[in-house]
This record gives C-alpha cells, structure tokens and sequence, in this order.
C-alpha cells in the first residue's frame, strides 16, 4: 500500500471553546521503532480530548500534539522491531494522542485485536474507557465478586464500562446519575441501583442499600464537594479510586475517617504511564475481559457518531454532558 505524503486531521490550534476545532492538512506519521502505523476507521471522543484541546492538558513528552487516544483501524506500516502485528491486520488501539488523524501510529503493545463479532465503530469505542476502568477498578482498586462499588458518574462512557465489566465480575454495583433517563440507561447496563444525585443524597442512599457499611469502593471523576461525601459512604477497609476532577482539586476535607476507617484513597492517570505499563493493562484486557466483549456479556454503548471534520460538534455534545455512553468519531469508516 502507497501511503498519502499528507493526511486529514483535527487541528486545536493554541486552544479554547469547541469551535477552535479546525480541519487541516499535516504530514502522515512514519512508525517509529516499536510503533505500527494504523489507518484510521473510527475514533472515540474522551473528557481528556477537551481538556487537551482548552489547553489544561498538554500531551506527554514525545506524544503527538494532535488530540485523541482510541482507535479502530488497519495496520499499513511496521516500525523497526514489531513483531504482534502484521500488514493488514484489524485492531483497536490505545493512542498517545493523534486518533482524530486519518492516519495514526501506536506502540505495538497498546492494540488489540478487534473482538469477535464486533464492527470498527464498536471496537474503537473500547481502549480508553477498558484501559482506564481495568487499571482504577481492578488492578489499584482490587474490586472483588461480592464487594460493592459506587460509581459516580455512571452514563458516561467511563461508567457504563465499570457498570458491565464489575458486575461482570461479581460485584453490587450502585452508581449516581442526573436525571430518569440516565438513571433507566445504568439499570440496563447492570447496575443494581441508580441514584439521581439532584433529587437523592447519594451518601444517606448509599448508606440504606448497604445496612449502613457502606460501599467497597468508590470511582470518582468529580472531586470538589464529592470528597467529603465520599468517605462517609465507604465501608471499612474502602477504597476510593480518583480518576479525574470535574469539581475543584483543591477542596477542605477532615480525613479522620481515612484512619478510623482505613480506607484507601488511590488514583492515576493513565496517558503519561510508559508503552510497558499500558502493554500489561493490555495484556490483561485480552485475556480477562476480550472473551467477556465476544460472548456478549458487556458492550460498549454508543450514543452519536460524528464525521471527523465534525469534531466541533462532538466536543460541544461532550461537554453539555448531555450523552449516554460514547461519542465517536468516523475518519475511514469501516
């Protein structure tokens, strides 16, 4: 295959609003060492790519300035070295950044293969949300068959894979949401009960399905006025698993109860974690949760498709939180 000397991306330019989203021309990516070359299908829209495109949320050293880390696509090139994936094959991909890019390159431990029975739409929809709830919910947050869990935030797309993958695993899932649809969307997906946070105390709720223990464990991506809240409704030896602030970072908390309790409060990022680490989560991924995607038992939920150069659009749906499950992308199609 004659690769294009140029290719389509989504330009960010020094950052702002969604409209800063521009249509542009650059040079296609050679693969570097390591790295296979992948010709886009689809991508997926993430809280990390308006972050990035305000200018709070600079790519690591290395990394491709252009927005976006997951894809679905072909491999058309190789870098020095590769030796999981060849020529023609289909895969889905945590990226570094460069995924609203018709082409896009990618350590060769961070694809995976497409899941049985899944279409490219689908599959782009999995890295960055299976990656990231994998490592906070599994691998730090050590979650368990007959534990409980609370998950904040449980529509989006971050949510609804926790849902599925630790009801998968055997866990009581709770999770707090906006309004009646998001609340009917988390039941669906297995969640065990849903609490609307605008007409609910999530604490006083939480603290009634459990006979006053409280939960497990608790995936958080707001902070702020959550903090506090938090601790009351972990049980003892409770884990509370930080993957993001759309509150304040910055808040007043008492954490006698981290003592009295002995809770743990963990958290990560996963962009800035090494092509080794990513690869584990991988690894992982493929052999506990891939066989779980091709039987049908957990699925990623999409909610809009938008055209590339439509990326504007995608990030504005994203930001007015008005969605249920993932926001994507088409480049190639299938």
């Amino acid at each position: 295959m004659t690769l294009p000397p140029t290719m389509n991306f989504v330009d960010h330019g020094t950052g702002g609003g969604p409209e800063v989203l521009t249509p542009r021309q650059c040079q296609t990516p050679l693969p570097q060492a390591g790295e296979v070359l992948v010709k886009v299908a689809f991508a997926g829209v993430n809280r990390p790519d308006c972050l990035q495109r305000s200018g709070r949320y600079p790519p690591p050293p290395g990394a491709s300035p252009i927005v976006g880390l997951e894809i679905s696509g072909e491999v058309v090139g190789l870098g020095e070295g590769v030796t999981q994936w060849r020529i023609g094959d289909k895969i889905c991909a945590l990226t570094n950044g460069g995924a609203y890019a018709e082409y896009a390159t990618v350590p060769e431990g961070q694809a995976l293969p497409i899941p049985a029975g899944f279409s490219m739409l689908q599959a782009a929809a999995l890295p960055e949300n299976f990656f990231t709830v994998w490592t906070n919910v599994f691998q730090r947050g050590k979650l368990k068959s007959g534990e409980s869990i609370l998950i904040h935030g449980g529509s989006s797309g971050i949510g609804l894979t926790a849902i599925q993958l630790a009801r998968a695993f055997g866990a009581h899932v709770y999770c707090t949401v906006g309004n009646a649809e998001k609340v009917a969307a988390c039941l669906k997906a297995g969640a065990h009960a849903a609490i609307d946070y605008k007409t609910q105390d999530y604490v006083e709720e939480v603290l009634k399905l459990t006979d006053q223990k409280g939960v497990n464990a608790i995936l958080d991506m707001v902070g702020g006025s959550y903090m506090q809240r938090n601790l009351k409704a972990l049980a003892i030896e409770g884990r509370l698993l930080q993957i993001a602030f759309l509150q304040p970072s910055k808040v007043e908390v008492d954490w006698v109860s981290l003592m009295a309790k002995r809770l743990t409060f963990t958290g990560s990022t996963l962009r800035p974690r090494s092509a080794q680490d990513k690869a584990q989560i991988a690894s992982e991924l493929k052999a506990q949760v891939w066989p779980l995607l091709a039987s049908g038992q957990v699925a990623p939920v999409i909610y809009q498709v938008f055209n590339l150069k439509e990326a504007a659009k995608a990030h504005a749906l994203m930001e007015s939180s008005q969605h249920i499950g993932k926001i994507m992308l088409t480049v190639s199609g299938e």
